[in-house]
């Protein structure tokens, strides 16, 4: 069985230091390792910007995708094996930005999969601009006035329009950000996470502080009941979008068992495990 050495690599990230990716990156790896899974059954799609590096530094099959097409890809891979655990990971400008298109279909097929977006309201690699999530007022290098726009709201998106599993986790607890990844993998259908990840050298707003603050922790909450829509939606609009926790859940069947055609087994069915030499060969590869 796969243990948490499993899913690291030893390639060092180069994320800034302090940058919420290193969180997303170490819970991802560890509620892998808690679910039993096997590197080789497993494929992290990844898209454009500092988030995308996360297939690199992760210990499974990786794709690292062009700019807001993770989605695509990933869903590619999960109808053609539905056996594999099929993650894909990207930023707030990777996803709702130029691949906000995919994420509304992806969504409302429910494919099986599971979306990580490390939302830190900005775009941080290139240098510092105002991202689809940054609050109106946003003062940035695209918007040195303020950003007269209002941010998207991707959790009551995915609500409305059909995912089934919602999330909001923040890099500052990595203790419940496990266990909602735990949570979306284990479910069946499309899961979005969007993790609040900040961005520690260009957005000195959206701060661990500032999060710590407005947070509203579903977890704390002891009659919450996820299942029930309205009150997802209501509990979103009552603390400005800065809640944590599983925000909402429903069972019902998946894009593969629905559609016209599809196959019930895996296009290709190849066996993936590596032997211990191929997997040292790897390991001495990455030093």
């Amino acid at each position: 069985m796969a243990t948490l050495k499993d899913f690291r690599v030893s390639e060092k990230a180069t994320w800034c230091p302090g940058c919420g990716h290193f969180t997303v990156l170490a819970a991802l790896q560890a509620a892998s390792a808690n679910l039993g899974i096997e590197p080789y059954n497993m494929v992290l799609v990844s898209g454009i910007g500092c988030s995308g590096k996360i297939s690199q530094h992760f210990g499974s099959y990786g794709f690292h995708s062009l700019h807001g097409r993770t989605l695509p890809v990933a869903t590619g891979v999960q109808l053609n094996n539905h056996d594999l655990v099929v993650v894909a990971a990207g930023g707030d400008g990777d996803g709702y930005g130029i691949g906000i298109g995919h994420f509304m279909h992806a969504l409302r097929r429910n494919i099986d999969m599971t979306y990580i977006v490390m939302d830190n309201h900005i775009y941080g690699l290139t240098t510092g601009q105002t991202s689809p999530t940054s609050h109106r007022g946003f003062k940035s290098k695209t918007s040195p006035a303020g950003s007269a726009e209002e941010p998207v709201r991707p959790v009551q998106t995915a609500i409305i329009n059909g995912a089934s599993f919602v999330a909001q986790a923040f890099s500052g607890d990595v203790k419940q950000m496990t266990k909602i990844m735990e949570e979306a993998i284990r479910h069946k259908g499309f899961s979005l996470i969007n993790a609040f990840s900040p961005c520690v050298t260009f957005n000195k707003v959206n701060t661990y502080d500032w999060f710590k603050e407005n947070i509203y922790n579903l977890d704390e909450v002891n009659d919450y009941d996820p299942t029930d829509k309205f009150a997802a939606l209501k509990v979103l609009e009552d603390h400005g979008s800065i809640v944590t926790g599983v925000i909402y859940q429903e069972e019902r069947p998946v894009y593969h068992e629905t559609m016209i055609g599809a196959t019930k087994d895996p296009t290709v069915k190849l066996d993936l495990t590596l032997s211990n030499e191929e997997i040292e060969k790897i390991k001495h590869s990455l030093r």
